[in-house]
């Protein structure tokens, strides 16, 4: 489950210009926390608990910031920034997800996401992402991947640029499919 850290003392203000988030994340308890968090940092927020319910919204009325899980209960959390791309080319919106991966990372920028932060990711670490310019660098890792996770790494990449096909990856990697499958299902080492 994902926690959210505490909120800094001296936080940074939203922009002067629309400051409208929109939260979609079916974690209720954590959508619930990070939200009271961004509203203290002036943003006026609404929730969505699926990509429905994040399209609905963005329909309603696009937001300037979006923070999107990447994997809900009914989809994938990649077609709502797609969407808000589409209805407010210049929203910033940051994927969550606990399921961190290049692949993925990469189609969410290609899609339109400003940023990708693996959870359990805080308000402050949320609120700089939504506020960084472009162009801005991370800082690099403190604990770079394991061989382990290099290799898990390929897989998502090419099960990514297979449309997630299973057969297909499974067959440009010269792998079972069954052990594919088992390889898609389990979480990143580390």
């Amino acid at each position: 489950m994902a926690q959210l850290h505490s909120v800094s003392s001296d936080p940074a203000p939203a922009p002067a210009r629309d400051a409208t988030l929109l939260i979609v994340d079916d974690d209720r308890p954590f959508s619930s926390r990070l939200a009271r968090a961004m509203e203290g940092r002036g943003y006026e927020v609404r929730v969505a608990e699926s990509v429905q319910e994040g399209m609905a919204a963005i329909d309603q009325k696009a937001p300037s910031f979006a923070v999107i899980d990447m994997r809900l209960g009914d989809g994938s959390g990649l077609d709502v920034i797609a969407k808000l791309k589409e209805r407010r080319p210049d929203a910033r919106g940051v994927i969550l997800t606990g399921y961190g991966n290049i692949a993925t990372a990469v189609t969410a920028v290609k899609l339109g996401a400003f940023d990708y932060l693996a959870k359990p990711a805080d308000a402050d670490e949320i609120h700089a992402a939504l506020m960084a310019e472009p162009g801005e660098r991370a800082n690099p890792p403190e604990n770079p991947m394991s061989a382990d996770r290099v290799r898990w790494e390929h897989i998502q990449r090419v099960y990514e640029l297979c449309g997630r096909n299973v057969s297909e990856t499974a067959r440009r990697l010269n792998m079972h499919r069954r052990t594919l499958q088992r390889i898609l299902a389990k979480r990143a080492p580390r």
